[in-house]
């Protein structure tokens, strides 16, 4: 027995697909569930929201650490599982009004198929469309369910996401079209075979949720530490357990009740384990990822940006190449039919032909949009009887008719492609388009349009110039890259020469050698040095556009495509990033990690940016919470190792991690950073954490081990002792860190100081974390030790500085020496 959403109708055979389904039909297949029913590319539900913040393998660790203090106490010592509550709680509101945003955002973007119903083609979502739909059908369009075409004309169809195929394949009544292809050529309609999770993009989209489509080596960094720190923690923490109990001959010692608290040994002992352990923990980290990226999504909500995959916001950092096309970039998608230039002696009437070809057109581009606006209405003694659609690969389209005259058969496309490479019509259309306007070719084409030979010889008719508006504020855009080190590539199926000169107008670097895509080598290594080398390309294939893309990923550059057009689709799925255009075709839209719901190229300046904070700033986060877990390792260790008590309780912990890291990496993970984003995080982040982390917790241990004298367990002044030196250290750290320094960041370091000289001197903050600072030559030991500390932590960071420059101009020097082998070849 067939399954619900491949159940056929009995009416279906006789369907008539001019006329589509009733209402009746309609209703009563969503009554059976034969619907469509997959859900919108948006966001997590909000039980996954939830789920993801609270259930995560630091708020379990942090929950076993507090179950110990919740039974042997006091109330203080658990004030670092409160924190946590609190930041998941943010996590969650911040993950919350992030979907809200994507959600809104999603509903924009969706796409709308217009289906065939009581006769009338209505647009619906694509959940609506239910089994035995009649779905229209055109260039652009992204196949929505699995159907059979009913009927074509010149329909072709792109199956290569799904099979890998690159040819586009030609579709009659009678074959079947697969969710997840677009059109690329052509008109048509399919009735809906397979709907909801029955359809072949909806099983593959299933299978895809399993992991992100995006690489984020920021997750994946991030993961491979936390994995590092969770098997750190077992024989540390049972090293540090075993040296606080059995190492000082305390097991066994009768511990007492006083105050609500157990005291004694074993409970102190305790309370010096949970305290190291929380530490360790990097608690924040991951909340702060979280933040990081949901605020940026947020932002970018704001500006009418959608993004489909949240690692795209990362990978938005590392762009340093932008792929982009002339039209809607650099020009206005609008045109304006400048002149019909008629040639052959008037002998054809070539107005007339424009004007019938304009109006043959079902669905307009917008160059036959600004024709048709100009010459008006078609002839009406001029009919259709065969029509061959625009196609990025061909570069023409056409149309039959039935004139008084007899059958004529027109085409209009580009002249290069039309007509002679050596006649005068070639060489005109390269001298005006070298003003930087669009220059077609209208000719009368030998065979019918439709015909296996079309269109035959050519005929030049005219040649019709296109007005193409700059955009006000493309030089800006273009300005802002080259200023952030993005280098930015026109790649057009224009002619390059008019392309060149666009770009020029906009003083594009490297505008003055345009290259023409049909002259680009074979070969794939010397294809991908001349992507590399070269800014402007014309006369570029859909195939070679995803050619050009992998050229410099293969060049090891991290490439940002941008397009609106079915004919961007192969490029945007290759590129690292993908940004379509919200006015462009379904398929672009479908595809592109972010989608530009303004239509505006220089909207893009600001997603770069924006996901440049979110890295950066997550990279400083990371530093911070990676040098406090490595000193609690270090502190941890050598106390072990030592056999005497641990210096902190978990009250201590929670004061020093909050100021010191905990409040300012919440402000700088929002914080403005315009820095792009380098591979290499892991290695880059344990840089700094590591030989900072390790000094610092080498200061704490030796100011214990001064003031403690010989003893093996400290009291509260020796504590405090331990605590102004890690504070002041971090600190310093966390100053180091901040760069560059801005009003804000001042006030931010002194307001933690402040918090800190509050807990120190006021007889509350003293009482409730267990501090005294009464004893001044262990105040000045704590001091001295730090001051020691910050100067070495700086001599390293200075020593370090200097080899990731060297290490910088290295490989800056390398990058530059196959371009410049590539030019000279």
């Amino acid at each position: 027995m067939p399954a619900r959403g491949d159940q056929q109708d009995p009416a279906v055979s006789v369907l008539d697909h001019d006329h589509g389904l009733t209402a009746a039909q309609v209703a009563e297949r969503v009554a059976d569930g034969r619907t469509n029913d997959v859900p919108v590319r948006a966001s997590r539900s909000v039980g996954a929201i939830v789920r993801g913040n609270v259930l995560t393998r630091i708020n379990a660790m942090i929950a076993v650490l507090f179950a110990v203090i919740a039974v042997i106490g006091p109330v203080q010592d658990g004030l670092f599982a409160l924190v946590i509550v609190v930041n998941t709680l943010i996590g969650i509101a911040q993950e919350l009004r992030a979907k809200r945003t994507l959600d809104k955002l999603a509903i924009v973007n969706a796409a709308h198929p217009r289906v065939v119903r009581d006769g009338a083609a209505t647009p619906v979502t694509a959940q609506e469309i239910v089994l035995d739909d009649v779905v229209e059908c055109a260039q652009g369009d992204q196949v929505v369910v699995d159907g059979t075409v009913v009927a074509a004309e010149g329909l072709e169809v792109d199956e290569s996401l799904l099979t890998g195929e690159a040819d586009p394949v030609l579709k009659r009544p009678g074959d079947a079209v697969m969710s997840g292809s677009f059109i690329v050529a052509g008109t048509g309609r399919y009735r809906a075979a397979k709907v909801g999770r029955h359809a072949y993009a909806a099983r593959l989209a299933e299978e895809a949720s399993r992991f992100s489509l995006v690489h984020s080596e920021l997750r994946s960094g991030i993961n491979r530490i936390l994995t590092f720190i969770t098997w750190a923690l077992f024989p540390i923490g049972g090293l540090l357990i075993f040296s606080q109990l059995a190492l000082n001959g305390q097991v066994g010692i009768e511990e007492s009740v006083d105050g609500g608290q157990i005291t004694g040994p074993v409970a102190d002992a305790l309370r010096g384990t949970v305290a190291a352990l929380v530490s360790m923990i990097p608690e924040g980290l991951v909340l702060l990822v979280s933040i990081a990226f949901a605020v940026g999504v947020i932002r970018l909500g704001q500006q009418k940006c959608l993004v489909q995959e949240l690692p795209a916001i990362e990978g938005l950092a590392r762009v340093d190449v932008v792929c982009t096309d002339k039209t809607g970039t650099l020009t206005e998608n609008g045109m304006r039919l400048a002149e019909v230039r008629e040639m052959g002696g008037g002998a054809d009437p070539a107005r007339t032909a424009l004007a019938a070809l304009a109006g043959a057109d079902p669905r307009p581009n917008p160059s036959v949009a600004a024709i048709t606006e100009a010459l008006g209405a078609p002839p009406d003694d001029w009919s259709v009887v065969a029509r061959a659609p625009f196609s990025s690969a061909r570069k023409w389209s056409g149309a039959s008719f039935a004139t008084p005259e007899g059958e004529q058969h027109w085409v209009l496309g580009a002249p290069d492609v039309l007509a002679p490479p050596s006649g005068p019509e070639a060489a005109e259309a390269e001298r005006i388009g070298a003003e930087g306007v669009r220059v077609l070719l209208l000719g009368r084409a030998g065979e019918r349009v439709d015909g296996p030979e079309a269109p035959g010889p050519v005929r030049p008719a005219a040649l019709v110039v296109l007005d193409q508006r700059l955009r006000g504020d493309a030089k800006d855009t273009l300005d802002y890259f080259a200023d952030q080190g993005v280098q930015v590539k026109i790649v057009s199926g224009d002619n390059a020469v008019s392309v060149g000169a666009v770009a020029r107008a906009v003083e594009l670097p490297g505008a003055r050698e345009p290259r023409d895509a049909r002259e680009l080598p074979a070969a794939q290594e010397a294809f991908a040095d001349e992507a590399d080398r070269a800014t402007v390309f014309g006369r570029v294939t859909p195939e070679q556009k995803r050619d050009l893309v992998r050229g410099l990923r293969s060049r090891g550059r991290t490439v940002a495509m941008t397009g609106d057009g079915v004919n961007d689709v192969l490029a945007l799925k290759e590129a690292d990033i993908g940004v379509a255009m919200g006015s462009g075709s379904p398929a672009s839209r479908a595809v592109a990690q972010i989608v530009l719901l303004g239509n505006r190229f220089s909207a893009l300046p600001a997603v770069v940016a924006e996901g440049r904070r979110v890295i950066g700033n997550i990279e400083r986060v990371a530093n911070l919470f990676l040098t406090k877990t490595v000193y609690s390792m270090t502190m941890a260790t050598v106390v072990s190792v030592l056999a005497v008590a641990y210096p902190f309780f978990p009250r201590h912990a929670t004061l020093i991690n909050a100021v010191t890291f905990g409040i300012p990496s919440f402000f700088l993970a929002l914080a403005p950073n315009t820095e792009r984003a380098r591979p290499g995080f892991v290695r880059r982040t344990l840089r700094l954490a590591v030989p900072s982390g390790l000094i610092a917790g080498a200061a704490a241990v030796t100011t214990y081990l001064m003031v403690l004298d010989g003893r093996v367990v400290p009291d509260p002044a020796d504590r405090t002792a331990v605590v102004i030196t890690l504070c002041a250290t971090t600190l310093w750290v966390l100053l180091l860190v901040a760069k560059p320094y801005v009003w804000w960041k001042t006030v931010l370091v002194g307001a933690m100081v402040g918090l800190l000289l509050t807990a120190l001197l006021t007889p509350v903050g003293q009482a409730f974390f267990a501090l005294d600072v009464s004893d001044p030559g262990k105040i000045g030991v704590a001091l001295g030790v730090a001051a020691a500390a910050m100067a070495l932590i700086t001599a390293v960071r200075l020593v370090d500085d200097r080899l990731i420059a060297r290490e910088e101009s290295r490989r800056e020097a390398a990058e530059r020496a196959p371009s410049a082998s590539g030019a000279e070849g």
